[in-house]
């Protein structure tokens, strides 16, 4: 019998500081849930994944482990590993601070642009961003991909010299991490993160079709290059109906 192609994952740049089973899952898991429409669902087998990572066959195996107990992938016995047509609605809002998880967190569902364009600094980034007299301003809303209910919006401000070099277009197919990173080519040194709960303000009660004051996950994620500076300060607001926080602390 003769087998459509395998689905090509990303590549991958491991930090041996991070677990790699953890690594090459957010990875993988990002490649799944930001796949073209017409991508083929049959994943390549464990040893060809672990040879396209650069990692063990156990540690690979371990890593698709976590992509099942998610309910991304199915694994059949003789006729090999496919992805899943439907994800979990409910998603965990991870942190362990590899950029490929934050680039999974956000991937997987339609985003819609919103608006774009120069702003002045709003008072309380103005810390991320000295020098600069404004911030260009990315608005996004994603929506699921089956259901097309809305699951969180995002606001961006990114640095004018590096927004200069954003094509619009690409924010409605992927990240803006990943774009920062694998479009625009910005050398990313670290991303911190914080969460915190909330309640929806008018404008968020609008977008995600929540009740007004009712509550929402609130992420604020600053990316740094590596020179320092800040090139990107997202902040994204969860349905808090949909999102769980989740954080994984690991002993060595």
């Amino acid at each position: 019998m003769t087998h459509p192609p395998a689905f090509a994952p990303d590549s991958l740049v491991l930090n041996r500081k991070l677990p790699l089973w953890y690594q090459v899952s957010q990875s993988l898991r990002a490649s799944v849930l930001g796949r073209p429409q017409d991508a083929s669902a049959r994943l390549p087998t464990e040893e060809q994944l672990a040879a396209h990572y650069g990692v063990s066959v156990l540690t690979m195996r371990q890593a698709l482990k976590e992509l099942e107990a998610e309910g991304l992938i199915s694994r059949h016995r003789r006729r090999g590993t496919f992805i899943e047509p439907r994800a979990r609605r409910v998603s965990p809002v991870r942190l362990l601070g590899s950029v490929d998880a934050i680039v999974a967190q956000q991937s997987g569902e339609a985003t819609t642009v919103l608006g774009h364009g120069p702003t002045a600094i709003p008072g309380d980034l103005a810390e991320f961003f000295p020098g600069c007299a404004e911030v260009t301003c990315y608005r996004r809303l994603r929506r699921d991909g089956e259901s097309d209910e809305p699951t969180n919006w995002a606001e961006n401000a990114v640095r004018p010299d590096i927004a200069a070099q954003i094509d619009v277009a690409d924010l409605e197919r992927w990240p803006m991490t990943k774009v920062l990173r694998d479009v625009v080519g910005v050398r990313i040194s670290r991303i911190t993160d914080t969460v915190e709960a909330r309640l929806a303000d008018p404008v968020t009660a609008e977008l995600l079709q929540v009740p007004l004051l009712s509550p929402i996950l609130h992420y604020t994620g600053v990316t740094y290059d590596e020179e320092g500076r800040v090139v990107d300060v997202a902040r994204i607001r969860y349905r808090g109906d949909r999102f769980s926080f989740s954080v994984t602390v690991e002993a060595h």
